[in-house]
């Protein structure tokens, strides 16, 4: 018998949000470890906001806020707009988020104001860390064993917003056969973004993110974003290999793996003096490689440079499905924020697959 096409509507259901999320749903394992990682900031999260007794009105929950902006760089969500229209009827969004059926969802506005109050107390720094520290507990760090590697950010602006700075001469308009540098000019958009261009890539108005991975599983261990020059890779490589020494066993050897584009001899020199390994890959073209044939004829160099790739692995997660290709935010401090928290992302789902791939072994 043909079912009729009608419509009825219940006034009350008696479902959780949670009976819709299927028990095998990726996002499960990930927002377990989001909330673990939530709960070790709390102190920091609480100390962003004035005291109760204080009154005023109560702002968004920050950790529902960074499970949204989390959820954003998940499903490749171009704007706050947007999110927050999913968010309206997207059930698995809510689930994720923390918002009941009855809760309102945010404008989008004042869901980009809430965001400045992270930046101010390095909330999404703390984050990272934490799920960093899930990860080391687990033991999917080695601690010992890293690569590095670089990538250029198109910032959100264009060329003809790259102006004098003492505006003698307006030549935005039309700056074909004149002269620009970053000396003179800068972006009225974005003061930040620096003119940069990388081997055959036409010069944009670009960031520079570095990421350091670790070599075990190929999680990021460390990110930051500079402005974009040619010296940016190597010394944000030797900032991060640095902090990655206090955090190891002193009685650990550090191995630092890399492209021919850090086969520098200042560079080698400093990991030398840092007592790092330099497991650079050796640039002989025209050229005499600064890495010793002794480290580029061992093991452990040729396991380096095997292992290295999988950094690029995260570095392309996160212009492919995350928003780091060309960043929708200004200023080095919110690019900044927007990297680290998707290196976290990327952090969380290789985690998450480990975590299957335990359970399926044990």
């Amino acid at each position: 018998m043909r079912g009729a096409d009608t419509f009825t509507e219940s006034l009350f259901t008696m479902r959780r949000l949670d009976d819709f999320v299927p028990a095998s749903h990726p996002l499960r394992a990930v927002r377990e470890m989001v909330n673990l990682a939530l709960k070790n900031i709390e102190p920091l999260l609480s100390g962003m906001y004035a005291a109760d007794v204080k009154g005023g009105r109560p702002s968004i929950a920050p950790e529902k806020l960074l499970r949204a902006m989390l959820l954003q760089i998940f499903y490749s969500i171009r704007s706050e707009r947007l999110l927050m229209e999913q968010t309206q009827y997207n059930r698995l969004f809510r689930w994720f988020i923390g918002l009941s059926m009855d809760d309102t969802v945010w404008v989008p506005t004042v869901f980009t104001k809430n965001r400045e109050r992270l930046i101010a107390h390095d909330a999404v720094i703390e984050l990272f860390n934490e799920v960093l520290a899930i990860a080391n507990k687990n033991e999917w760090l080695s601690g010992e064993h890293f690569s590095v590697d670089g990538t250029l950010i198109q910032a959100w602006a264009g060329h003809k917003s790259f102006a004098r700075k003492d505006g003698s001469d307006d030549d935005t308009g039309n700056f074909k056969g004149k002269s620009r540098s970053n000396d003179t000019h800068e972006s009225t958009t974005d003061a930040d973004a620096r003119l940069y261009r990388k081997g055959n890539t036409a010069s944009e108005l670009r960031f520079m993110g570095h990421t350091l991975s670790d070599n075990r599983h190929g999680l990021i261990a460390s990110a930051v974003v500079t402005t974009a020059d040619g010296y940016a890779e190597r010394e944000a490589a030797k900032v991060m290999i640095t902090d990655a020494k206090q955090v190891a066993d002193e009685k650990a050897q550090i191995t630092l793996g890399a492209d021919k584009g850090y086969d520098a001899a200042e560079f080698i020199e400093a990991l030398t003096e840092m007592k790092a390994l330099p497991h650079v890959a050796q640039n002989t073209s025209n050229r005499k490689s600064a890495v010793p044939d002794s480290v580029a004829q061992s093991d452990g160099y040729a396991i380096s440079q095997q292992k290295r790739k999988l950094i690029e692995q995260g570095i392309g997660w996160a212009k492919f499905i995350g928003p780091i290709r060309q960043v929708m935010v200004r200023g080095l401090k919110r690019v900044d924020q927007l990297f680290v928290l998707t290196m976290a992302a990327y952090n969380l789902t290789r985690m998450r697959t480990q975590e299957q791939i335990r359970l399926q072994t044990t």
